[in-house]
């Protein structure tokens, strides 16, 4: 993955919690120029403190990595058997 696509990444989901760049440094413990780098794809940031990142948006690192397909399975994870039933159920009827 390039620096680029990082901070794609690291700016998607900070839009998505809603998340200001300020806000999303004080939650990673790092400087708003440092999430700005990042998301422009002027820095790339190490393990380290792209796990930072990711918990001061409330993913994993895994998370942040998963494809779209990936992500859905993890939220159909948590389903309760009779919800999964609710949802195969609408899914049929459209």
């Amino acid at each position: 993955m390039t620096a680029k696509e990082v901070g794609a990444r690291v700016k998607y989901f900070r839009e998505k919690k809603n998340m200001t760049k300020s806000a999303l440094a004080t939650a990673a413990g790092v400087s708003p120029t440092y999430v700005y780098q990042i998301e422009e794809g002027l820095k790339c940031p190490t393990v380290e403190y792209l796990g930072h990142i990711c918990w001061g948006l409330g993913i994993t690192l895994a998370g942040f990595f998963a494809t779209e397909k990936e992500e859905v399975k993890d939220r159909l994870s948590y389903l309760t058997p009779e919800q999964k039933a609710l949802l195969n159920e609408f899914l049929g009827s459209l």
